[in-house]
């Protein structure tokens, strides 16, 4: 077995929470208020799921937000062990964020677009903890920070991965049908997953354990 990082985003529930710890992801995803895009909650549900699961499980929170102190209020709040940012945000406030928050986890978001993303990639390199790469626009009239659905050109993934320093983790349009070739073309430290394990938006049992037994099968093939 390859031990991939694996992340489950857009966990609705306590129920949808265990479901994927059983299924044996390594982070929860919860959705705090976004522009657009699946999985949102409030953030008193964040906080309810947080709390009924276990002190050591490493959840993490999605927002939106800039300004240092909105997030660090939407933190203090729900106390997860680490924080995905899915907009850019300025340097400077990266920095405060680690001073005030120095036990948490961050997880700033690349939206794979073309080459650039590389250097915007790796200009991260001492400011976070980790990278995802997803598809989406935050340029769009309505932004759209992830939760698309949709693969982007992970030729532009690879050049990250092996040229950066950090962790990264692959995301969008990943399913159990394509995550052989994600894996191969990518080579990322793990993956962030969503809808592809999702029918009629809900976590589905089934597609998980598929997708979890391809990425980290040794040859990639279900046994």
């Amino acid at each position: 077995m390859i031990n991939y990082l694996i992340k489950v985003c857009c966990i609705s529930s306590l129920t949808e929470a265990k479901m994927a710890l059983s299924a044996g992801a390594d982070l929860l995803g919860l959705v705090s208020e976004m522009p657009s895009g699946p999985g949102v909650i409030p953030l008193d549900q964040i906080e309810e799921i947080v709390v009924g699961l276990p002190a050591d499980t490493k959840t993490v929170l999605l927002t939106s937000k800039h300004r240092h102190d909105d997030i660090l209020k939407q933190h203090n709040q729900v106390k997860t062990w680490g924080v995905q940012l899915v907009d850019k945000v300025a340097d400077s406030v990266l920095k405060e964020l680690r001073k005030s928050l120095p036990s948490t986890r961050f997880i700033q978001v690349i939206h794979v677009k073309d080459e650039a993303s590389i250097s915007q990639a790796l200009h991260y390199d001492n400011l976070v903890d980790m990278i995802l790469l997803d598809s989406g626009n935050p340029k769009a009239k309505i932004k759209t920070l992830g939760g698309t659905g949709k693969p982007h050109d992970w030729k532009i993934s690879r050049e990250i991965c092996a040229r950066g320093s950090l962790p990264v983790l692959l995301a969008g349009g990943l399913s159990p049908e394509n995550i052989l070739t994600a894996r191969t073309v990518v080579q990322p430290s793990g993956f962030d997953i969503c809808s592809g394990v999702r029918s009629d938006g809900k976590l589905n049992q089934n597609k998980l354990e598929s997708f979890m037994k391809r990425v980290r099968s040794k040859e990639g093939k279900l046994t």
